[in-house]
């Protein structure tokens, strides 16, 4: 009885909560026309208006000058129509408001092409505006699917030419009102990244190629260590020590293993810099690595129980890798903390290349913590990463 009780209480409280959020909200009439443009290189959009330490949960990512129709407004938000039962949210410091736009009857598509080159497969869809999208990965069989939003189908042919190397083939269908899906369908069980954008109101998806030689001495591997600088990450409980040195620590022999593999290896910091989580991002969309590795340790508030290595991945396609390098990182006697999906990192956030990010341990517990203090421990800790990686590679190349 106590339990339906505080059941009732909870569940009283929780709908008065969502009260309070929905009166703060300030919709914008039905017939508002205000519309405004994402800007920079790091737009996004969200599902809701929910924050933790990482942020709101993200849709992902758009291009610059994308338009958006505000319909809402809660705090430094806008709300936006996606689709009539569709919207999403973004920062309003992402976007310039646009009062020149003239609004046709519908947007529409036209016939498109799909075509390859030594590196990239490139699908080209014509649209008569910017319009919004968000893209995920499937798997079994592999495909990435794109929506774009407020578009309505008016492609009559796609022409697929037979230069692509990673494309098996491409299909369309409008599933809603102002939703058209696009499929694309891979030829390899792993997908190695795509990149969504516009060229003048032409959507391109660049699909990259699985590399030729499955090897480490013919990949270029990205190494983030985390935080740096002022940005200290987290404390050891007993010695104080920093994770940010902790990390360019594994990150520094972790890129002494590699090269001595023959992979090229590009890093965030070789020091202790700071550089914020969006420049890393932007930095490394310019540099194209075929992979990436976030360095990190771990934190609890409970000091007693809570210990173990972990890694993280947010997009699904990218889940094999991550499995990988945690299998190798239990070889250690490590506890296992886990294998979390959907992590919403800035450094996992990248759909251009495969990531994961590796959480140690924990120097919040003693256990931990006295290990990640031993440079031999840091040292192995960065050989099984490497040995991870190469599980993969391994993995990839059975799946072909």
């Amino acid at each position: 009885m106590i339990r339906l009780i505080h059941l009732f209480v909870f569940v009283i409280i929780s709908f008065s909560l969502v009260a309070q959020i929905r009166d703060t909200i300030t919709p914008f009439p039905k017939d508002s026309l205000v519309y405004v443009r994402t800007k920079g290189p790091m737009a996004y959009l969200n599902y809701g208006i929910g924050e933790d330490r990482l942020g709101g949960a993200k849709m992902g990512y758009v291009d610059s000058l994308v338009l958006l129709k505000v319909i809402g407004k809660y705090k430094d938000l806008y709300q936006v129509r996606l689709t009539e039962t569709l919207s999403a949210w973004i920062p309003q410091n992402l976007t310039k408001r646009d009062t020149l736009v003239k609004i046709p009857v519908q947007y529409l598509t036209t016939s498109w092409r799909v075509w390859g080159d030594e590196r990239y497969d490139y699908i080209s869809i014509p649209l008569t505006e910017r319009l919004p999208y968000r893209s995920w990965q499937e798997i079994s069989p592999s495909k990435i699917v794109v929506d774009i939003f407020g578009a309505t189908a008016n492609t009559n042919w796609v022409t697929q030419l037979r230069s692509t190397k990673e494309i098996k083939h491409v299909d369309y269908e409008q599933i809603a009102n102002e939703q058209f899906r696009v499929t694309i369908y891979l030829q390899h069980r792993q997908h190695w990244g795509y990149a969504i954008g516009y060229e003048g109101r032409r959507l391109v998806v660049r699909v990259s190629h699985q590399p030729e030689k499955l090897k480490l001495n013919s990949l270029t591997i990205a190494i983030d260590a985390g935080h740096g600088g002022t940005n200290l990450g987290a404390v050891g409980l007993r010695s104080k020590q920093l994770e940010k040195d902790l990390n360019l620590s594994i990150a520094l022999h972790l890129k002494r293993e590699l090269e001595r593999k023959g992979a090229t290896v590009l890093m965030t910091r070789t020091a202790d810099t700071l550089i914020n989580n969006s420049d890393r991002v932007v930095n490394f969309r310019k540099l194209k690595p075929d992979l990436l590795i976030s360095i990190h340790n771990n934190a609890a508030s409970d000091t007693l129980k809570t210990r173990g290595t972990s890694t993280y991945y947010k997009h699904l396609g990218y889940r094999p890798l991550s499995q990988a390098v945690l299998e190798r990182l239990l070889e250690m006697g490590l506890n296992e903390y886990g294998n979390v999906g959907r992590f919403n990192f800035a450094l996992n956030s990248p759909i251009e290349y495969p990531n994961v990010l590796v959480e140690g341990a924990f120097m919040s517990h003693p256990a931990d913590e006295a290990l990640l203090l031993q440079d031999d421990f840091r040292k192995k800790m960065a050989k099984q990463i490497r040995k991870g990686v190469n599980d993969w590679l391994k993995q990839v190349k059975k799946s072909k």
